[in-house]
């Protein structure tokens, strides 16, 4: 997808909808979205919904005066909140002929390839049963290290779950503006092309001051960045107005419109590059890093100059030059402790520095991603 006109040939959509909307109407907005997913379903268009909301509503529903601030606190408020918050789901759908099927992930679900997989065919069997999913962090047995840290990136990644053509992010503002929203000479972003342009505008973007979620537009444009490697076209508009859904598939220009990557990544590579959460660093010198950007090339023992951090084989590990900038990640073969003992040396020699050897290469290039 490269125009607004091209939105209207999407035919799997995953639609995020932020806790700001929905703490100021969250039956009026849930209904409008249950009217949006069945007008496009007569459409043969598929939709799976992203929801923000399960603390906000805990924390009303417990008297609580601001967000938790602790881990257990905001554990509570999900518990309370979520369960109102699929039956505002389950009661709209069910008024226009759908049916809502919860799911609550964490960071481990995706990070595990099999659980990840899993999760995949399960929604897919969901949608092909004519369910619309309602995606929500399982905020309530989720902490720091399991978190995916917004509902922006979780949406981003169920994107590339369910291989969805179309990433709307649905706020309350009107999308992402080149200065501050509340200057009258702001102007509204229609559009970008690529990752570049994305970190481009990331100076201008802000995060959240609202006292109720946790993105921003930062975070926001970070989830479009990560669609767009995996080839998916992201808008961010406003929920406020009626059928905004409904208005970007007939291409209408509102909002920002991010559009993804010449270059996209096939399922696995995204799902190392952005489902997984680095366990450590390996530091390679000048000429591995050109080995790997220009030629393609797997990283070899001799390449590396350091790790930072411990990790286990199998994990997912940045690739960084000895200027500290992250470059690529990968699928580490060794541990930690043993490319300590590596760098710097041949593949014949890890044999006689390990006692054993599995194969030549410290990250396979199958297993590398370039960022």
């Amino acid at each position: 997808m490269k125009s607004r006109s091209d939105l209207s040939g999407a035919k799997r959509i995953v639609i995020k909808i932020g806790s700001r909307l929905l703490a100021d109407d969250v039956e009026g907005r849930v209904a409008m979205l249950a009217r949006e997913v069945a007008a496009q379903k007569v459409r043969g268009v598929e939709c799976l919904i992203v929801t923000s909301g399960a603390i906000a509503l805990g924390r009303k529903r417990l008297g609580m005066k601001e967000r938790p601030r602790t881990i257990p606190g905001l554990q509570a408020a999900a518990a309370v909140g979520q369960g109102h918050l699929v039956h505002y789901y389950e009661r709209a759908l069910s008024a226009v002929g759908l049916t809502a099927a919860q799911v609550l992930l964490t960071h481990d679900d995706v990070r595990n390839r099999r659980r990840y997989l899993n999760a995949r065919h399960a929604m897919i069997e969901m949608i092909g049963l004519g369910a619309v999913p309602i995606i929500n962090e399982n905020d309530t047995v989720s902490v720091d290290e399991i978190k995916f840290g917004d509902n922006d990136r979780l949406a981003a990644l169920v994107c590339s779950i369910c291989e969805a053509d179309l990433l709307i992010i649905l706020t309350d503002v009107d999308g992402l503006y080149d200065g501050d929203p509340h200057d009258a000479t702001a102007k509204i972003v229609t559009e970008a092309h690529g990752p570049d342009a994305i970190d481009a505008l990331m100076s201008v973007a802000g995060g959240s001051n609202s006292g109720v979620g946790t993105g921003g537009m930062s975070s926001k444009l970070q989830a479009a960045k990560i669609a767009g490697r995996f080839g998916v076209a992201t808008v961010i508009a406003s929920g406020r107005q009626d059928d905004p859904v409904s208005a970007i598939l007939r291409g209408d220009s509102m909002g920002s419109a991010f559009w993804p990557a010449v270059t996209t990544l096939q399922s696995r590579k995204h799902w190392i590059a952005f489902a997984l959460k680095p366990a450590g660093k390996i530091i390679v010198d000048a000429g591995a890093r050109r080995a790997l950007v220009e030629s393609g090339k797997s990283l070899l023992p001799s390449g590396c100059r350091a790790i930072d951090g411990s990790f286990g084989v199998g994990d997912a590990v940045s690739v960084v030059d000895e200027a500290g900038y992250e470059f690529a990640r990968g699928l580490c073969n060794y541990d930690s402790a043993e490319i300590e003992k590596l760098a710097g040396r041949k593949s014949a020699e890890i044999e006689t520095i390990l006692g054993y050897k599995s194969v030549d290469e410290i990250v396979h290039r199958d297993d590398l991603v370039l960022l």
